[in-house]
């Protein structure tokens, strides 16, 4: 997964695309070399990226301090640092809700 790759101190940096003012806050899916997810909030006083960590602490179920926005604060690309949880144990999760996204998606 190009979006998400391990830093030599075992954390895990997550690059991200992000959709502000969305109808709903989720997770899109894949965009190029980045996840995408989309806020709800603005990209106004950094209310996009305090919901942005807000969104994925919950998504991850890990503490906001365990995520850190190491570049991009200023535009929708972003790289996230995440620490308190394994790169695989990330991507299990990021994959499980892709495939639980495309197959509510698809008609019976």
């Amino acid at each position: 997964m190009p979006f998400l790759s391990r830093l030599p101190d075992g954390r895990s940096l997550l690059a991200v695309y992000v959709q502000p003012r969305a109808s709903r806050t989720e997770l899109v899916g894949i965009h190029g070399q980045a996840l995408k997810l989309a806020l709800t909030s603005p990209p106004v006083d950094d209310a996009a990226n305090k919901a942005l960590v807000i969104f994925l602490a919950s998504f991850f179920k890990i503490g906001r301090q365990d995520l850190l926005i190491h570049k991009g604060r200023q535009s929708r690309r972003k790289q996230l640092v995440i620490g308190g949880l394994s790169e695989e144990a990330i991507r299990q999760l990021i994959m499980a809700e892709i495939y639980r996204k495309d197959t509510t998606c698809k008609p019976t």
